[in-house]
Parts: C-alpha cells; sequence; structure tokens
C-alpha cells in the first residue's frame, strides 16, 4: 500500500533530522543525536537502574527497567538497534519502558560496545555476555529463570536472532521467546526489498553499507552465521520468535526471510509485515497508529509467550 502523507510527514522530518552516518562517521552521528531534544516526557515506571555487569572486554554498562517490585517476573534483555556503531541507552530508553510496563516484565538494556572501535564480534559477544549474566543473577533481579526472552530493533534485531544461535550451540541458558524488530539478518544487498526501498525510506543501502563496513572486520566475516543468522545452516532447537518487518524497509526481505527459516526449522515463529511503515517506525507509537500496533503486537507475543510458560 501506498505510505500515507502523514507516515511520509514523520518519516521526512526524521530524515531531515537523521545525520547522513555515511558521510559525517559514526564519532560524529553519537555526537549529533545526543544533543537531538527528546520526544515527550519519559514514560512512568517503577524503578530505573543504571549499572555495570562484567564482559568479556571489560565490564558492560546496562539499564534495569522494573514495571512493579513484584517478584518473579519475566526478564527481557534488550538490544538497542543503530548499525551496531550508534544508539545506546538513552536512544531506547522510551522504547525499554514501554516495553516493560505493556508487557510487565523487567528489562535490562544492553550498552554493548560499538563498532568502528570494536568490530565483529565485540558486539554479539557482549550481547551475549550479557544474557548469561542475566541468567546467572536471577536471584538477584528478582526474576524468574524460566522466562527470560531477548529482543531487539535492527542492528538489535540481529543480535536477538544471534544470540539465541551462541546460546544452543554452547549449551547456555534456556531462551523462552526472541523477538526481533525489522532484523538485519544477511550481510547482502541483493533482495528486493533493498532494490525498492534502498534510496528513498529514511533507511537507505548507502547507509547500511557504511553499517556494515564499520561492523566486520573483513567482508569475509559477514557470511559467519553470528554476523549473518540467515546464513546459519540449522535455526532448529531456537526458542520461539515474533519478527516485525516495514513495507518501506530495505531490510525487510531479510527478516522475513528469516521468519521463514525459523517456521521450516520447525520453530513457532509470527512473521507480521506493517504496511505503509519505514525503517525506525517502531518506536514513534505516539504519532503513527501502524507503530502503536507493531508495539501492541509485540508486547502481546511475549505476554502470551511469558504466560504459557507460567502457567506449565
Amino acid at each position: 500500500m501506498p505510505m500515507d502523507d502523514a507516515t511520509r510527514s514523520v518519516m521526512d522530518l526524521m530524515t531531515a533530522s537523521f545525520p547522513r552516518i555515511d558521510e559525517v562517521g559514526a564519532v560524529a552521528a553519537r555526537e549529533h543525536l545526543a544533543n537531538l531534544p527528546a520526544m515527550g516526557e519519559p514514560e512512568p515506571i517503577v524503578a530505573i537502574e543504571d549499572r555495570s555487569i562484567p564482559g568479556p572486554a571489560g565490564d558492560i554498562p546496562v539499564r534495569i527497567y522494573r514495571p512493579s517490585d513484584d517478584e518473579g517476573l519475566p526478564v527481557v534483555v534488550y538490544f538497542h538497534g543503530g548499525g551496531w556503531a550508534i544508539c545506546g541507552l538513552d536512544s531506547h530508553d522510551g522504547t525499554c519502558r514501554a516495553l516493560a510496563n505493556g508487557v510487565g516484565c523487567v528489562v535490562v538494556s544492553v550498552d554493548y560496545r560499538l563498532a568502528p572501535e570494536n568490530k565483529y564480534p565485540a558486539a554479539a559477544d557482549d550481547a551475549y555476555a550479557a544474557t548469561l549474566w542475566v541468567a546467572e543473577n536471577a536471584d538477584e533481579l528478582r526474576i524468574d529463570p524460566d522466562r527470560i526472552a531477548v529482543a531487539g530493533d535492527s542492528a538489535g534485531g540481529n543480535l536477538a536472532a544471534v544470540v539465541p544461535l551462541m546460546v544452543r550451540d554452547r549449551g547456555g541458558p534456556r531462551l523462552h521467546f526472541q523477538l526481533m524488530i525489522y532484523p538485519v539478518t544477511d550481510f547482502s544487498f541483493e533482495t528486493g526489498s533493498y532494490r525498492d526501498n534502498g534510496s528513498d525510506y529514511f533507511l537507505t543501502r548507502s547507509h547500511m553499507e557504511y553499517y556494515w563496513d564499520q561492523y566486520l572486520p573483513t567482508p569475509d566475516a559477514g557470511a559467519h552465521p553470528y554476523a549473518s543468522p540467515l546464513r546459519a545452516e540449522d535455526l532448529s532447537g531456537l526458542p520461539p520468535a515474533h519478527v516485525a518487518t516495514a513495507e518501506f524497509d530495505p531490510l525487510r526481505d531479510e527478516g522475513e526471510a528469516y521468519g521463514a527459516r525459523l517456521q521450516e526449522a520447525g520453530v513457532p515463529c509470527t512473521v507480521k509485515r506493517y504496511d505503509g511503515a519505514f525503517h525506525g517506525f517502531y518506536s514513534l507509537g505516539m504519532v503513527l497508529p501502524v507503530a502503536a500496533e507493531a508495539t501492541a503486537d509485540a508486547h502481546a507475543a511475549l505476554r502470551t509467550a511469558f504466560d504459557q510458560e507460567n502457567a506449565r
């Protein structure tokens, strides 16, 4: 369906305010984004804690959100988007507040190491380490160790796909669910959605070429399934999933292909394309009905998965 005028106006405003990262570079883009004004008042939440946890190359900053003081809540380990090169705890604060309140779960947002200073597999290793830390510290976090999910958007969606693979391959803790919002799943630019949506819809092919170039130490690393999970030979034994994609997104086809691969491997997985939407729309529920719909669907998928486990 065509993009409506309201959505187009919001997308154009975001495009105008977002730096051309492929021209200015990651460091300058981070500084620019840090100085952008906040979009409205933050959603109230019962408790937020900033702390550091052990990682493979030093401490990893995390932000922990609690929607209530109840014991034994489920938990979502959240990985922010930003091409593995920009964004962090503050950029995704609103998303994590809404996730904690909307699902009724603890959210642990992970400030993994960024490229180009830290090449692949730094982000994946930090995401994996943070997930293990959550499982190993369930008592301290007052969470249910049998209800741990991972989630993320864009490059964070890539990590939310990669971490379950790492956990399965390395014999880590059981993960209950994986939520992927317009995820990066393959080091390739040859899909139909790249052809149709690669220049005029906020995220461009040029952006993604830049991001991949910053993230990968060599192009050959892009073939590894912990960089490109779509290239994993076997996707069986992974946790149930929900994949959200946007119609006007160059990443649309690879996200949907990953969801189809999960289904073919016998993994329960819902895949939903949001018509008329663009990459980056998910956090804009306050202004875009399609974003509010996508957020509600993601929260409902997590609640259902957690409730099913709790009823066993």
